[in-house]
């Protein structure tokens, strides 16, 4: 990755313009540093404001780079925010290389990002809830599709953390009532198990809309996920 700054939510106009100059100037020397063998991502900024992010991903668009990653985005903004400095960016962003939007990893912004031209994420999102003892699962299995597992009502809760999931913890049977055990006592193993599962659901979540988008069915897809909600 070229060398950047993540612009804050919040910050004035002339910060954003400033800050995304700098960014710029750092994708160019960031060109010139590389060696012939390594690959090398752009990242195009521009805070919250449409002219900037469109300055900016035409600026890195323009660049030798290998691919084009989308910076400073789902840093607390609204959703609204989010969405339409998103659709600036990958529309000014070239088709034939790969998009890769930074530090987003929920469910609904995975593929909302999909939805407006997005190839690549990632996110500590999965790691960071796991070790909070949070599991991710589908929304047919919980509301909002998150399960505490600090929570009292998995003290007998014998299943485990979601059927027909295919991680470690699963595969294993090592149950609800288990892993609130080893949570609540603050035993790493729990979160190590928590950690696999949630890393491997959106490993799934991104295979089956993989397939949807081969299967010409994304929009169907979507639809479903977002009446889950």
């Amino acid at each position: 990755m070229a060398f950047d700054e993540c612009i804050p939510y919040g910050v004035d106009y002339k910060y954003a313009k400033n800050s995304t100059e700098r960014t710029h100037r750092w994708a160019e020397r960031s060109l010139l540093a590389k060696s012939e063998n390594q690959a090398i991502f752009g990242i195009c900024q521009g805070g919250m404001y449409e002219d900037l992010r469109e300055e900016s991903a035409k600026f890195i668009a323009k660049l030798d780079f290998e691919g084009c990653a989308i910076g400073g985005l789902s840093v607390g903004e609204p959703e609204e925010i989010f969405y339409k400095m998103l659709e600036v960016s990958t529309k000014n962003l070239p088709e034939n290389k790969a998009r890769y939007l930074m530090g987003v990893g929920t469910p609904n912004y995975l593929i909302e990002g999909v939805k407006r031209g997005v190839d690549m994420f990632d996110c500590v999102f999965a790691t960071r809830v796991a070790r909070n003892g949070m599991a991710m699962v589908s929304t047919k299995t919980a509301k909002r599709g998150r399960l505490v597992m600090k929570n009292a009502e998995f003290t007998e809760d014998f299943r485990v953390i979601e059927e027909n999931c295919d991680c470690y913890g699963c595969k294993k049977n090592f149950t609800r009532a288990y892993i609130r055990h080893l949570v609540r006592a603050k035993e790493i193993f729990g979160l190590r198990l928590l950690t696999l599962h949630n890393l491997r659901f959106l490993q799934k979540f991104m295979e089956k809309m993989r397939e949807s988008i081969m299967e010409d069915r994304f929009s169907e897809f979507r639809e479903e996920f977002l009446m889950q909600q």
